[in-house]
């Protein structure tokens, strides 16, 4: 009964959200935006989606073998592409991660090794995208000229880099009481797995690169989305703009972050000077492309040899 609750309340979020962001709009302008879309635009945008889960998937690799549940490359992109499936089903990125635990941990794995692969390689992404939109503060700063944009980027930026920094502080503790207490013993144990892939010197450089590309590409699909209607809006200012939304995004609050993504699309790109129209038409197609890929990873699912195995309806206990 409570995830059913859970379920509803995530989808009126959503509603409600994408009709905050569409009130205000003009539906014959949406709809000359879509009436004249460059297809080929948007088959890049779905081409640099496949390619954004593949080079994931490689990272995610990466931190499999630190958590004692190797993959090999294959089967981790063959799981991130079910997982992209299960993200456009259930409410935001949880569907997806849910689903590959269940995949590694069926491989032998174990639970708890396949849990903390999924969440450690959820937090380096966190602190990749952290990094990025703090590094890049001065120049989005300048580009958003209304105080509560700035104020309201500044507070993401800090809170997602205090957030990433005090995740990573806290795997360099050796406190007893931190291994003995649940909520903080798995914690702890994936703060210091964290540690160890990001400071290690063969998969430190590679984790690091693959989670910039990663967050790149996520600014190449919403450029690819700018260009398939003609939007007045420079590959620079996605820059500064996207990643950001994406933390946002990240909630948990919506499904598949529709609603969220088009409410703070429409508001960064009319912080930052932009159409806020053609930020929502933006996010509808960039929710289009993974739509699309979530779609293809339905059919890896349905062809999958995993598909006949009977899903748990709770994660396994992993104390």
């Amino acid at each position: 009964m409570r995830p059913l609750l859970v379920l509803a309340v995530r989808i009126i979020v959503s509603l409600g959200l994408l009709y905050l962001a569409l009130r205000g709009i003009h539906l014959s302008a949406i709809q000359e935006r879509l009436s004249g879309i460059d297809v080929s635009w948007m088959a890049l945008a779905v081409l640099a989606t496949l390619v954004q889960i593949a080079l994931g998937a490689l990272r995610w690799r990466e931190i499999t073998e630190r958590c004692d549940a190797p993959l090999s490359d294959l089967q981790a992109v063959r799981f991130c592409m079910i997982g992209a499936f299960f993200n456009q089903t259930l409410p935001s990125t949880i569907g997806g991660d849910a689903m590959r635990l269940w995949l590694v941990g069926r491989t032998g794995a174990g639970w708890r090794a396949a849990t903390y692969s999924v969440l450690v390689d959820r937090a380096i992404g966190l602190i990749a995208l952290a990094i990025i939109i703090v590094l890049s503060l001065p120049w989005s700063y300048s580009l958003i000229g209304d105080p509560n944009g700035r104020f309201a980027l500044v507070l993401v930026d800090m809170a997602a880099i205090c957030a990433g920094l005090g995740f990573l502080l806290f795997g360099r503790l050796s406190w007893r009481w931190l291994t003995h207490w649940w909520p903080t013993r798995h914690i702890h144990a994936c703060a210091v797995i964290a540690n160890r892939v990001l400071f290690d010197r063969r998969s430190g450089p590679k984790i690091a690169v693959l989670s910039l590309l990663v967050h790149v590409l996520a600014v190449v699909i919403a450029w690819c989305c700018v260009r398939a209607i003609a939007a007045p809006a420079d590959f620079e200012q996605l820059f500064m703009l996207i990643p950001p939304i994406m933390l946002i995004t990240m909630l948990p609050i919506s499904i598949a972050g529709w609603g969220v993504r088009e409410a703070t699309m429409m508001v960064a790109f009319g912080y930052a000077g932009l159409v806020p129209a053609d930020g929502t038409v933006v996010s509808l197609l960039f929710g289009a492309a993974y739509f699309i890929v979530g779609a293809i990873g339905g059919l890896v699912w349905i062809l999958s040899a995993e598909k006949g195995s009977k899903i748990p309806a709770v994660v396994p206990d992993i104390d």
